[in-house]
């Protein structure tokens, strides 16, 4: 293990007893058994700790996404199953890395104090990913997707489904909840993308011409 994975290791660990606020660079120094101008030396402010650590999660959190993703398709999983299972992946990721910490509010609130830029890239990145899969899945099965959304307005309800969940659960706990609620929401806004050959798609179905009956022929050469 390199001194600045150690570093990263130390820090989540301090913020996670500590928060952000009451956390120290002197902390982070003595859990990662370094002096302080070792750490210095890595790492300039308490601000480029968090940050760093910030990126670490999102890093992980789109490695766990790609996994799943991957692992549902290969399994043969509609576009619901996919997109709910990446989503899942997602944000476990996320809420196991600060589990058990009591600053979890504060934490998150910081988040977007100190690392707004990263949050907005990484937004841009998770939300760029989604259309990429819902355009390779729809293409793959056949589906038309609801309202004939292009697959980034798609992507965009999923996403603001994920928010909503959020929305009922701070800080997205108990986790077990918040989680099975998101793929649920994930799961139904997925449900009104069918195949493109059901005539629930949107499209009408060709009616076969009506074929009539012809008259039964006489026959001849018997008694009237």
């Amino acid at each position: 293990m390199g001194p600045k994975t150690r570093i990263l290791d130390a820090t989540m660990l301090v913020f996670r007893r500590h928060g952000f606020r009451r956390s120290s660079i002197e902390q982070v120094a003595e859990a990662a058994g370094l002096t302080r101008q070792a750490l210095y030396h890595h790492f300039e402010s308490k601000e480029a700790l968090f940050r760093a650590v910030i990126e670490r999660v999102h890093e992980s959190a789109i490695a766990a996404e790609e996994t799943a993703v991957a692992e549902a398709e290969a399994a043969d999983g509609n576009l619901g199953d996919i997109l709910a299972a990446g989503m899942t992946a997602r944000m476990s990721t996320m809420i196991a890395s600060l589990d058990g910490s009591p600053h979890l509010e504060e934490l998150y609130s910081e988040h977007l104090v100190h690392a707004r830029d990263l949050y907005q890239t990484y937004a841009a990145r998770y939300a760029e990913r989604m259309v990429a899969t819902i355009s390779k899945i729809v293409r793959k099965q056949q589906l038309a997707l609801p309202q004939e959304l292009s697959p980034a307005e798609f992507a965009r309800l999923v996403e603001m489904s994920v928010y909503a969940s959020k929305s009922q659960y701070p800080a997205m706990h108990p986790a077990d909840a918040f989680l099975k609620d998101m793929a649920m929401m994930v799961r139904t806004l997925c449900a009104g993308a069918l195949p493109k050959s059901s005539p629930k798609s949107g499209k009408l179905p060709v009616k076969k011409a009506a074929i009539k009956d012809k008259p039964a022929r006489r026959k001849t050469g018997g008694r009237p």
